[in-house]
């Protein structure tokens, strides 16, 4: 039994680490041919992708996935630590679970994912959640095999979560759930330790693919037909900061952008990572999507600070308009948190006013949510949660208003879409703009799903477009 320890997570030794080999364990290979698993994704883009390599696992195994947990022999849960509500909705989930393995004594239930590299998690797991069979980590999913092989086969629970990360595994394999669009991580972890986020503990430090690593399974997805690559990380700003002298995000971009698959996003962005020569490629590179996400969190440099996000409010409208003036037709996504410790109302008149003069076109907001072990958590919270939530619906009438505000100047224009579906209208497809925008959109004729097409926008509105097929 390994348990994990927040201690040892905040360690940041300098230690080289290995990249190696998956190899599966041919022995347990199908050994449960015949069982159904139901996987319950939480959270990111990085928990996304981790289950399309969980699956594969699962299915190596034997397993067969099916979409009604109630109708699996094995339910896992991929969770998120990242605020309080996903928290909440994975032990909710685990509460229903309780219930189901009462009438379904053999039924076998695991936790992964970020939730169970904080410590508070498992030890309330042992205390409360005996019925839980299995448990590992962010930094041990290669070993799922053995360890689900492990808890079946000596019918106790096996909690197996490593404090630090592992080495880096390369060729584990994946079952991607959309076959025009593909995840690649290209680092892991992160270092920059804000105050209040519990990723460099969950994720541990920043640890970069080697670039041949990442340029193989782009060129394969480019045989395979895929047409867009989204590149992630926690902060993949620093992709090859720890690998490489000479080599960064900015000449991975331009590499990827030169193997000719039609798509390239990438995500998450820390300000304080984000160099000119990224905007130099971004900008010289079509295929390199005019789409960013820049989260501020913040527009008080006071708040800032005590977030220790190290940058200020100057600095930071300084790349947000580098980035505008320097971008043709460059759309900008934010984070911005509301309620932080210490707060005023001055500090948060400060962020609507920033919100104001950004106009973004996309922004993810929040309240603030306390997580256990970060040092947010001791510092001085006075604002009553009603004025907390006050002012998250004055600042989300701001930027709703920018979102339409936005969308409005794209009507009559056309853009260019990667068709992903039939819209939920029937009648009508969608997809998404090079500017990540959301669209739905008539036509006469059969419209090939994977493809790239013209849509004249005719209609905004506030979250997506509305138009036709042009020509």
């Amino acid at each position: 039994m390994k348990l994990p320890d927040y201690k040892e997570a905040r360690t940041r030794d300098i230690r080289e680490y290995k990249t190696v080999e998956f190899k599966f364990d041919n022995k347990i290979k199908n050994k449960y041919k015949g069982m159904k698993f139901h996987l319950k994704t939480y959270g990111c883009q990085m928990n996304e992708h981790d289950s399309e390599n969980i699956k594969a696992l699962l299915v190596s195994l034997g397993f067969e996935e099916v979409e009604d947990y109630e109708k699996a022999d094995l339910v896992l849960l991929n969770t998120c630590s990242i605020r309080e509500n996903a928290h909440n909705k994975a032990f909710g989930m685990l509460g229903r679970l309780k219930h189901l393995k009462m009438e379904k004594k053999d039924l076998i239930i695991g936790l992964c994912g970020c939730m169970a590299q904080e410590a508070s998690v498992v030890e309330e797991i042992l205390r409360d959640y005996k019925f839980v069979n299995f448990v590992f980590g962010t930094h041990n999913m290669y070993q799922l095999p053995n360890i689900i092989d492990e808890a079946i086969k000596t019918n106790t629970q096996q909690i197996e979560v490593l404090s630090r990360e592992a080495d880096l595994v390369e060729g584990l394999p994946v079952i991607r759930t959309n076959n025009y669009k593909a995840f690649v991580n290209i680092i892991y972890g992160c270092n920059k330790f804000c105050t209040y986020c519990i990723v460099p503990y969950t994720r541990g430090r920043e640890r970069s693919r080697r670039r041949e690593d990442i340029i193989k399974e782009v060129k394969e997805l480019v045989s395979d037909g895929y047409k867009e690559v989204t590149l992630l990380g926690q902060n993949v700003n620093a992709y090859g900061k720890d690998l490489y002298d000479d080599y960064n995000l900015a000449n991975l971009l331009e590499d990827i952008a030169n193997l000719g698959i039609p798509r390239i996003r990438f995500t998450t962005s820390h300000p304080w990572d984000f160099t000119d020569s990224m905007i130099d490629v971004i900008a010289k590179y079509p295929n390199v999507m005019p789409s960013i996400h820049l989260p501020v969190q913040s527009g008080s440099s006071r708040i800032l600070k005590l977030m220790g996000r190290r940058y200020t409010r100057e600095s930071y409208l300084e790349l947000f308009n580098k980035i505008k003036s320097t971008i043709p037709c460059v759309t900008v996504s934010t984070d911005i948190i509301v309620g932080f410790p210490g707060e005023s109302e001055d500090d948060f008149l400060e962020t609507l006013s920033l919100a104001e003069y950004c106009k973004y076109d996309n922004a993810f907001t929040f309240v603030f949510s306390e997580r256990e072990g970060t040092p947010a958590c001791k510092l001085k919270d006075d604002t009553p949660l009603k004025e907390k939530e006050e002012r998250l619906q004055r600042l989300n009438e701001v930027v709703n208003k920018y979102f339409l505000e936005n969308n409005k100047k794209l009507v009559g224009k056309v853009l260019p879409v990667l068709v992903e579906g039939v819209s939920e209208k029937k009648d009508m497809y969608y997809g998404y703009s090079d500017t990540n925008k959301l669209i739905n959109f008539k036509s006469d004729k059969e419209v090939l799903i994977g493809s790239i097409v013209n849509v004249l926008i005719l209609e905004a509105k506030t979250w997506s477009l509305d138009g036709e097929l042009d020509g």
